[in-house]
C-alpha cells in the first residue's frame, strides 16, 4: 500500500505555479516546486537528502526566484528535492539521477542543476537522460561550478564590494567559515587572496581553528587527504558548532539551512555575515541580526554565483565570461542592497526582495494577458 504524502507550503501572487510530487523508482520519492515562470524557465538545484522537506524546497524555489530577479537572469525559479539516504562509499548515484532524470522529462520549464548531495557528475547524467541540466563537467562542454568555485567567487565579489563601501576591511580580517565543502573552501580561499584572515573552519566531522590564520592551501590538501579538516596539524581541534559564536569580521555559512534560529541568533559576534548557504537563517534569526547590527547579506545576493555560472553555461558561454559576469551582478547588487539599507530602516533580506519584485513587475508587463 502506498504512503499518503501530506505536505504544506506557502502561497502568494508569486506562486508556486506548480508542485510536483514523483515516485521515480522503488523506495525513492522526490518534489519539484516551480515558484515562478516570469522571467523564463526556472533554473534550481536537484537537492539529495533524507531530511529534505516539501517546505524546504518550496523556500528554496522562492530564493531562486528572487535570487535570479535581483541578478537579472533570464529564468524563473525553481527547486526539486530527493528523499533518499546519501550513497555508501563505492556505490554510484547514476541509477537514482536517471530514474528521475526520466521522471521530470516533461517538466520542461525546469532546468536542474547541481545543489547540496548532487553534482557535475549527476547533471551529466541528467543531460544524458533529458538534454537538459545545468552545471555539467567541463568535457560535456559545461562550466563546472562547484570544481571552479564559481559561488565561493561570488561571496568574495561580494565582500569586495562591501570593503568598496567601506562596510569592512578585508585585509587582516577575521573570517569563519561553518562548511568547509564545495562552497566553503573556495570561499575561504578566495577570501584568503585578498588579505583575509581564516580563523576557524569546520566539516561535518568536526572544527580547527588558529587565531593568527589557517593555512589555507595546505588546509585545502589536508580536506583532500584526510576527508576532514578535524585533524589538520596546522590549527586547534575545536567544537564544530562553536566556531559560529567566535568574535570575526566575517562570518560565512555554507552548510545546511535554518542553522541559525531564534534560540542562537543573538550569539554571533560577527560584524558581517555572508550567506554562502542557501536560507541559512530563519526569517526571526535575520530579524535578531539587523537589531543588534550585523549585516547579514541574504543568500540571494551574496552566493548567486552559483546560478550565474549557470546561467552562463546555459547561454553558450565559457569560464571567463562566467566569472566576469558574476563580479559585474554581485558587485552591483551588493552596492544597491547597502544603498537601500542606508536609505531606510528595511531588513536586508526585505531590500533585496524589493529589487527583485520590481524587475519580476516590469517583466511581468511583457507577459500576455488574458
Amino acid at each position: 500500500m502506498a504512503r499518503e504524502v501530506t505536505a504544506t507550503w506557502q502561497a502568494d501572487e508569486l506562486g508556486p505555479v506548480k508542485v510536483v510530487f514523483l515516485r521515480p523508482m522503488p523506495r525513492m520519492a522526490a518534489v519539484v516546486v516551480l515558484d515562478n515562470l516570469t522571467l523564463g524557465p526556472a533554473i534550481g538545484g536537484v537537492r539529495w537528502s533524507p531530511s529534505v522537506s516539501v517546505a524546504e524546497v518550496a523556500r528554496l524555489a522562492r530564493a531562486m526566484t528572487v535570487k535570479n530577479a535581483a541578478a537579472g537572469l533570464p529564468y524563473g525559479g525553481g527547486k526539486s528535492g530527493i528523499y533518499l539516504p546519501p550513497c555508501p562509499d563505492g556505490e554510484s548515484r547514476h541509477p537514482a539521477m536517471r530514474a528521475f532524470a526520466r521522471a521530470i522529462e516533461q517538466l520542461t520549464d525546469y532546468i536542474p542543476g547541481p545543489d547540496m548531495g548532487t553534482d557535475e557528475g549527476c547533471m551529466a547524467v541528467v543531460h544524458d537522460e533529458i538534454g537538459r541540466a545545468v552545471g555539467l563537467p567541463s568535457v560535456l562542454g559545461g562550466i563546472p561550478l562547484d570544481e571552479l568555485g564559481a559561488t565561493g567567487y561570488g561571496l568574495a565579489c561580494c565582500a569586495d564590494a562591501l570593503a568598496a563601501d567601506k562596510v569592512i576591511e578585508l585585509d587582516g580580517a577575521r573570517v569563519v567559515v561553518q562548511g568547509f565543502g564545495a562552497v566553503g573552501t573556495h570561499a575561504a580561499r578566495f577570501l584568503a587572496e585578498r588579505g583575509a584572515r581564516i580563523i576557524a573552519v569546520s566539516d561535518v566531522a568536526g572544527a580547527t581553528c588558529r587565531e593568527d590564520g589557517l593555512d589555507v592551501e595546505a588546509l585545502l590538501a589536508a580536506k583532500r587527504e584526510h576527508r576532514s579538516v578535524a585533524a589538520f596539524p596546522g590549527g586547534t581541534p575545536c567544537d564544530r558548532d562553536e566556531i559560529l559564536w567566535k568574535e570575526c569580521e566575517l562570518l560565512v555559512p555554507a552548510a545546511g539551512p535554518d542553522v541559525f534560529t531564534a534560540g542562537n541568533a543573538a550569539r554571533v559576534r560577527a560584524k558581517v555575515i555572508l550567506q554562502g548557504a542557501n536560507i541559512p537563517a530563519t526569517a526571526e534569526a535575520e530579524r535578531i541580526f539587523h537589531r543588534q547590527g550585523v549585516l547579514s547579506v541574504p543568500d540571494v545576493i551574496a552566493n548567486a554565483g552559483g546560478v550565474i555560472c549557470a546561467a552562463v553555461e546555459q547561454q553558450g558561454g565559457n569560464h571567463a565570461q562566467a566569472f566576469a559576469a558574476i563580479e559585474e551582478k554581485i558587485c552591483a547588487n551588493t552596492a544597491e542592497l547597502v544603498d537601500r539599507l542606508d536609505a531606510g530602516t528595511s531588513l536586508p533580506r526585505e531590500a533585496a526582495t524589493a529589487m527583485a519584485m520590481g524587475r519580476l513587475r516590469a517583466a511581468a508587463g511583457y507577459r500576455r494577458h488574458f
